[in-house]
Order: structure tokens, then C-alpha cells, then sequence
């Protein structure tokens, strides 16, 4: 995952945007340090930025709880989304937070999944090096992630639902279980 700070380009706001961080791509077991460095450095900014947008295809389970724990430190409001220029315009576009970008989504202290942004779970599998297949996580790991949606304020029933899923299906979250299992807010 890659991260950058630019400023928030809107006419509701005008000169007083804010600089916000674009959080993009697959999150890996060494984001969260990166996350952390990152974070140091734009800390010597004059605005620091707390508000994050976020576009991942998912990534690492684990490292994904720490990036979100990276989050909730700093007090972050995440929105899912990407950020692109169109013409002489800068801003937010639909993004997509899937399979285990959830959980580091879940870290924020605000959560925001626009309508147009896609969320999405599967069931959990691990690979051992070396394994083409990946293998089903263990329990112990499913009780840990239900334990940390709750500690974030999300019902465990969305890890429950996402381990009850078909092996290698992709389950988009409609609004309403979005909104049934707290894991976000359609606007900021």
C-alpha cells in the first residue's frame, strides 16, 4: 500500500481544504510500519491530515488489524475511496475496501463508505509458503477478529458472516448490512 498527503480539492471549503492521505493498494504485512513512518513524517506538517481516503483490493488479516490500529491512534477518519484528478480538478472517487481492507477500516474513528464505494468480505484463508490452495483460517484467528470488531465499535456478526461465506466468494455488503453491522456511515 502506498501512501501520500494532497490537499482536499473543493469548492465547499475553498482555501481552508485540508490536506487529507490517499491510502492505495494491497495492504502487506510491512503497511502498518509504513503507515506509522509515514504518519511521523506528515506529523511535521502545518495541517495534519486525519482524514484518510482508502482504496484496497484487501491484503494481509493481520497486518490489516495493526493498520487499523495505526488508525485509531491518530484519531482517523477513513473514507472509502480514491482520489484522481479529472481535468484541472483533484478529489475523491469511488474506491473499494475488500476482503481484509475491512479491518483496517474498522480502526478509524469515523467510517465512511459512500454509496458509490464498493465494500466487500470472503472467507478467510491462509497460505504456508509454498501452498498453491491457502488453507482455512483457524478459529483462534476468527475469535481474534470478532474480538477486535467489537473493540472497534462493529458487530462480530460481519466476521461471523464473512467466515460463513463459500471459499474464494466475494460477498459485496448492500447498505443495509453496512449500516446492520455498524461498520460505516454513507456520509461524513
Amino acid at each position: 500500500m502506498t501512501f501520500r498527503s494532497v490537499n482536499f480539492d473543493s469548492n465547499d471549503c475553498g482555501a481552508n481544504c485540508p490536506q487529507v492521505v490517499v491510502a492505495d493498494g494491497v495492504i502487506e504485512a510491512e503497511t502498518p510500519q509504513a503507515f506509522a513512518d509515514f504518519a511521523r513524517q506528515v506529523a511535521k506538517a502545518p495541517r495534519l491530515p486525519s482524514l484518510i481516503f482508502m482504496n484496497s483490493p484487501g491484503g494481509n488479516v493481520v497486518a490489516s488489524m495493526e493498520l487499523g490500529a495505526e488508525f485509531r491512534k491518530l484519531r482517523a477518519a477513513v473514507v472509502v475511496a480514491g482520489y484522481a484528478t479529472v481535468g484541472t480538478r483533484s478529489g475523491p472517487v469511488a474506491g473499494q475496501c475488500l476482503s481484509a481492507c475491512v479491518y483496517a477500516l474498522m480502526g478509524a474513528t469515523r467510517r465512511v463508505a459512500p454509496p458509490d464505494s464498493r465494500l466487500g468480505l470472503h472467507r478467510m484463508s491462509l497460505e504456508a509458503p509454498g501452498d498453491k490452495g491457502g488453507g482455512l483460517a483457524d478459529r483462534r484467528l476468527v475469535a481474534i477478529l470478532a474480538r477486535y470488531a467489537a473493540q472497534m465499535g462493529v458487530s462480530p456478526a460481519l466476521v461471523w458472516s464473512a467466515e460463513s461465506q463459500t471459499p474464494g466468494a466475494l460477498h459485496i455488503l448492500s447498505p443495509a448490512e453496512i449500516a446492520r453491522w455498524r461498520l460505516a456511515a454513507t456520509r461524513f
